[in-house]
C-alpha cells in the first residue's frame, strides 16, 4: 500500500493531547477509505503537524482528514523510504 506524508500548518500552540485527540478522530474512521494513520508529529512552535500514512491515494488521506475536521494543508506521495 502506499504510503503519504501530510502537513497541517496554523496549528501553533498544539499540545500532545490535542494532537492524540485529532489522531484518535482519524483512527476511528480511516476504515472508511481503507487508510491507515501509522504516525503523527507536531512542532507546536511553528504550528506545523505531519501525519505519516498508508493509503490507496491522496484523496483518501485527505477524506479522512477532512471528515474527522482537519483537512491537511498538503498530501505528499512517499515512493522511496530507508
Amino acid at each position: 500500500m502506499p504510503e503519504f506524508m501530510d502537513v497541517h500548518h496554523n496549528m501553533k500552540g498544539i499540545t500532545a493531547d490535542q494532537l492524540r485527540e485529532a489522531h484518535q478522530a482519524d483512527l476511528a474512521i480511516e476504515r472508511d477509505e481503507q487508510v491507515h494513520f501509522k504516525q503523527a508529529w507536531a512542532d507546536p512552535e511553528s504550528g506545523v503537524v505531519y501525519c505519516l500514512s498508508e493509503a490507496p491515494s491522496a484523496e483518501a488521506v485527505q477524506r479522512i482528514h477532512e471528515r474527522a475536521g482537519h483537512k491537511a494543508d498538503e498530501v505528499h506521495p512517499v515512493p522511496l523510504s530507508v
